[in-house]
């Protein structure tokens, strides 16, 4: 197995050692479901088969919660504890540190998006059947969490590499990603050049097509140009700090 797979395997595995992978899920799906049950009259008043209102929330959950707690200990506790300097000097590239802990922390809030599977099949398979379900949005707005869970976990990455403290990096990792989605609704209240701006670097206006059905070619290419930019900068962060 390569290095790379290797630290991925021990990152996921940590997260189930300790009580932190349990208590993101269970807070997660007990908010996703006040939310997507009871807010505003939720599921109930949409009078139509859809998980539309799902796809609402659960971004904004990740940002909020999921993403920050699951990163903020990637390498910012490495850091604080000196183990990022032993490992750094065993015989493994840093881009496969970089990679293992990115895939290791992707891993877990993936598992946190794909069991919300449960709502649909539970809901419109079995044990109930609500009515016929177009799968069509659910399976782009699917492929939108996941692209939307890899750039923000690449950010969350690239904020606890350059931080030593989980508090700092849980808080910025926070702010920032929350930021990026609530510039959506900034930008609908903007005009000119600020309007397109907040539009373009917003996750929110990126994500709302897929949320709707709708696979935009710009809209993978965002996420994913964020998902390699943010990586990139945290394998320069620690590679400058292998020579420091």
């Amino acid at each position: 197995m390569s290095p790379m797979l290797t630290i991925a395997r021990r990152e996921f595995r940590s997260y189930f050692d300790s009580p932190l992978a349990y208590v993101v899920i269970c807070l997660s799906f007990l908010a996703m479901g006040l939310m997507f049950f009871m807010y505003r009259g939720g599921f109930w008043q949409a009078d139509k088969a859809s998980l539309q209102t799902m796809f609402e929330y659960a971004p904004f959950g990740l940002s909020a919660l999921v993403v920050p707690v699951v990163t903020m200990r990637l390498l910012a506790e490495e850091r604080r504890s000196g183990t990022l300097e032993m490992l750094i000097t065993l015989p493994v590239r840093d881009s496969d540190v970089i990679l293992g802990k990115y895939l290791g922390a992707l891993g877990l809030v993936l598992v946190l998006v794909l069991s919300t599977l449960i709502y649909p099949i539970a809901m419109f398979r079995f044990p109930w059947h609500l009515g016929p379900l177009d799968m069509g949005p659910i399976l782009s707005g699917y492929l939108g969490l996941v692209l939307f869970a890899a750039s923000a976990t690449a950010i969350g990455l690239l904020v606890s590499s350059l931080t030593e403290s989980q508090s700092i990096a849980f808080f910025i990792t926070f702010f920032l990603l929350v930021a990026l989605w609530l510039m959506g609704y900034a930008a609908d209240g903007a005009q000119g050049l600020l309007g397109t701006v907040l539009t373009y670097v917003s996750f929110q206006k990126h994500f709302e097509g897929f949320s709707r059905g709708l696979i935009d070619t710009r809209d993978v290419v965002f996420f994913l140009s964020v998902t390699v930019v943010a990586l990139v900068i945290a394998f320069r962060a620690l590679e400058r700090r292998k020579w420091a």
